[in-house]
C-alpha cells in the first residue's frame, strides 16, 4: 500500500469500525503466565535503591533488585532514518545517550511493539539473539523470524513471572492502542507493561507502569482498578502524527489526561522530540501538568538523565 492508498484508507476507515468493534466484543481470553528463570547474580545486589535511566525516545534502562530491564531500545543516530510500513519513513534528530555495544548487560527487554523507532534495525542485528523479550504475540512472532529465540508473545493481562536468584519480578501486559479504532488494522498492536518487583503481589515493592505508544480510550481505565497504586509511570508522549495528520501517540494533553487515569504518585515523560513525526513537544506537556497542577508528580530528565526511587511505603 502506498502513501496515496494509505491516506485513502485512513481517512475512510477502510470500513474497518465494524470489524474492530466485533473484535473488542469477543469474549475475553484466558489469562496465561509464563515463566523466566535467570541466571543469580554474581554478587549480592547492593542498596535498596533502584533507577530509570533516559537513553531517548522510548528506551530506558530500569535497574532495582538485581534486574536490568531495557525498554524499547532505539540506538539509531541522528540522521537515520526509521521505516513505520506503508512506505513511511522518520529521521531521527537527536543521538542516543548510550551506544548499544556500550550497554551494561541485560536481563530482559520488554517491547511495546514492532515499530523500528521502537525496535531499530542496528538492534535487530547487534542485540544478541538470545536475549529475553517480553512484547506482544504480534511482534514476538515477528522476532522469532528475525532470529531472536526467546521472545514471549504476551496478550493483554498476560504475565511473566521472572525469577533471578532471590529476586522477583512480574510483568503484566496492559492494554494500549496505537491509534483510533477505525486505524487498528494498519497499525501494530501495543501493549504498556506493569512492572511488579518482589515475591508478594498484592504488596508489591516497587510498582512501574510503562505506557507504551497508547492514545487515550476507555481500557485504560481498567488499569489502576487492576493495579492501583502505581509508584512510577513512563509515559510514552510526543504526538506522533502519520503523513502529518492522523494522530497515533499521546501529545502534552493526553499525557496529563493518563495521568489522571491511572494515578501514579511520579511520571516520567519519555518518547518526544527524537523523530520529525513526534509533532507534540515536550514543552506542551510540561504546560499542560503546570494547568492541571501536577508539576510536583512529575520528573522530567534529559537523555542520560537518572531518576533514582526507593521501595515505596505501602
Amino acid at each position: 500500500m502506498g502513501r496515496t492508498a494509505l491516506l485513502a484508507a485512513l481517512a475512510c476507515g477502510m470500513n474497518l469500525g465494524a470489524d474492530v468493534r466485533a473484535q473488542e466484543a469477543a469474549p475475553l481470553a484466558a489469562v496465561d503466565t509464563f515463566t523466566l528463570k535467570l541466571p543469580p547474580a554474581a554478587a549480592p545486589v547492593a542498596g535498596a535503591e533502584g533507577s530509570v535511566q533516559f537513553i531517548g525516545t522510548a528506551t530506558v534502562l530500569v535497574r532495582y533488585q538485581g534486574f536490568t530491564i531495557l525498554t524499547d531500545p532505539n540506538f539509531l543516530h541522528k540522521g537515520d532514518h526509521v521505516h513505520l510500513g506503508y512506505g513511511l519513513t522518520a529521521e531521527r534528530l537527536t543521538n542516543p545517550a548510550i551506544d548499544l555495544d556500550k550497554l551494561p548487560p541485560i536481563d530482559l527487554v520488554v517491547l511495546s511493539h514492532m515499530h523500528e523507532d521502537h525496535f531499530d534495525k542496528l538492534v535487530q542485528e547487534k542485540l544478541d539473539k538470545n536475549t529475553p523479550i517480553a512484547t506482544t504475540r504480534e511482534a514476538a512472532e515477528a522476532l522469532k523470524r528475525l532470529g531472536f529465540t526467546r521472545a514471549i508473545g504476551l496478550s493483554t493481562w498476560d504475565r511473566l513471572e521472572v525469577e533471578k536468584g532471590e529476586a522477583r519480578l512480574r510483568i503484566t501486559a496492559v492494554p494500549g492502542r496505537h491509534g483510533k479504532a477505525g486505524m487498528q488494522a494498519l497499525l501494530p498492536s501495543v501493549m504498556g507493561s506493569v512492572f511488579d518487583f518482589g515475591p508478594n503481589v498484592a504488596t508489591p515493592a516497587y510498582r512501574m507502569y510503562v505506557s507504551g505508544d497508547t492514545l487515550i480510550y476507555d481500557d485504560l481505565k481498567t488499569i489502576p482498578q487492576r493495579f492501583p497504586g502505581i509508584d512510577l509511570a513512563l509515559l510514552h508522549l510526543g504526538g506522533t502524527r502519520i503523513l502529518g495528520v492522523f494522530k497515533v501517540t499521546m501529545d502534552g494533553k493526553d499525557g496529563v489526561r493518563l495521568m489522571q487515569i491511572v494515578q501514579p504518585r511520579r511520571a516520567i515523560p519519555i518518547h518526544y522530540d527524537d523523530y520529525d513525526v513526534f509533532k507534540s513537544p515536550l514543552s506542551a506537556f510540561a504546560s499542560e501538568v503546570k494547568a492541571a497542577g501536577l508539576d510536583k508528580q512529575v520528573t522530567y530528565l534529559a537523555h542520560g538523565e537518572t531518576y533514582t526511587f526507593a521501595p515505596a511505603k505501602r
